[in-house]
């Protein structure tokens, strides 16, 4: 299974907003940090702001913003706002059509392998994924952001 393009921008978004809390990003300044398209970016971030993981502004001051705590969001549910469909298989998709749909065993198979990997995905937090700050700062060119008070 591979997720797409979608769930990996929306995790550098939260990544990157968790970074500064309380501050704003644009959608230009996050894709340039990660060298990644504007204009794709743009749509993972609107897709963030209706699920309400992150809030949007415009104008001068305007941006992103984080809603939550890192500790708070889970990978899981970052995965399930960005994408459409999660089916590894065709039979779990949406249509659910199959041919041997009602006579084969794997689609049980399936779905359980793709609920241990949600449950896996839901144990753990974006503050997971921020664990290293300060590589992850040094890796975007982020150092002079301001850090979360500890």
């Amino acid at each position: 299974m591979r997720l797409t393009a979608h769930s990996d921008y929306a995790l550098r978004v939260l990544m990157y907003l968790a970074l500064a809390p309380g501050r704003k990003a644009t959608v230009r300044e996050i894709a340039d940090s990660f060298h990644i398209s504007q204009n794709h970016l743009a749509k993972v971030a609107q897709r963030l702001v209706r699920t309400g993981m992150v809030t949007s502004s415009v104008g001068r001051s305007g941006g992103l913003q984080l809603v939550a705590e890192p500790h708070e969001i889970t990978l899981g549910a970052i995965v399930r706002a960005a994408e459409d469909d999660l089916a590894i298989v065709e039979c779990l998709g949406h249509t659910r059509y199959c041919r041997l749909a009602g006579v084969c065993g794997a689609r049980g198979v399936f779905a359980d392998a793709l609920d241990a990997f949600m449950a896996t995905l839901d144990a753990q937090t974006l503050e997971t994924a921020l664990r290293n700050r300060d590589g992850v700062r040094g890796a975007l060119a982020l150092n002079a952001l301001p850090r979360d008070p500890d």
